[in-house]
């Protein structure tokens, strides 16, 4: 999710009221600013834990086909198309961010496509297995164990998924679920899992220590 924002170009001046501005910090469109509503309880993610998720997910990443449920500013699934992913799906229900996230991927050009629906009903549909997934729900509605059971039938073999939760709380993901890496702040936790169905993919170093974001 997201910090503050503004316009899309890099060369804009001052940001409309009632925006905020996230910047995307790698890839083709590195250093891209893109605006975003301000909306009650939309809680960012550091620069810092993102550089460190897309460092393990980078040779994941060419060719992908992500999924990001709770996209609010729409930050990771951008970032991750931003890195060599081939598409992604962007699901936000609230009307305004999704709007924001319609207007950004316009402005980039990006292989994005924005529904604007509540997650969980949009996971019971049919549609397309995803290799990466992004979950970042509202901490304060606690939905990680309906999405993650809904995730299942959208999950290409092997895929990756990305969970972010409280500090002190680790949201119960399948046993057969590999967690790849793992790192906290003092606010969140950051998670990496694999699925079963592909050989395992190295991401890191196997002398890499776990991250610790402060």
């Amino acid at each position: 999710m997201a910090r503050n924002a503004r316009r899309l170009s890099s060369t804009s001046a001052s940001a409309p009221r009632g925006t905020g501005q996230v910047r995307i910090i790698g890839g083709r469109w590195r250093g891209t600013k893109l605006a975003v509503p301000d909306r009650p309880g939309l809680r960012p993610s550091s620069d810092r834990v993102r550089e460190t998720l897309f460092n393990w997910l980078m040779p994941a990443l060419p060719d992908a086909r992500v999924l990001d449920l709770f996209a609010g500013t729409g930050v990771l699934g951008l970032e991750a198309l931003s890195r060599g992913a081939a598409h992604a799906v962007l699901v936000e229900r609230d009307s305004g961010l999704a709007e924001a996230l319609r207007e950004a991927a316009a402005k980039l050009s990006a292989p994005a496509e924005v529904h604007a629906a509540d997650a969980l009903a949009w996971l019971d549909g049919r549609g397309d297995a995803f290799d990466l997934v992004f979950l970042d729900p509202p901490f304060a509605d606690g939905l990680w164990a309906r999405a993650l059971d809904g995730l299942a039938p959208r999950l290409a073999p092997g895929a990756w998924v990305y969970v972010e939760s409280p500090a002190d709380v680790q949201p119960g993901v399948p046993p057969a679920w590999a967690l790849h890496r793992e790192g906290r702040t003092r606010e969140v936790r950051y998670a990496l899992y694999r699925t079963p169905g592909a050989q395992p993919t190295a991401t890191l170093r196997p002398d890499d220590p776990p991250a610790t974001t402060e």
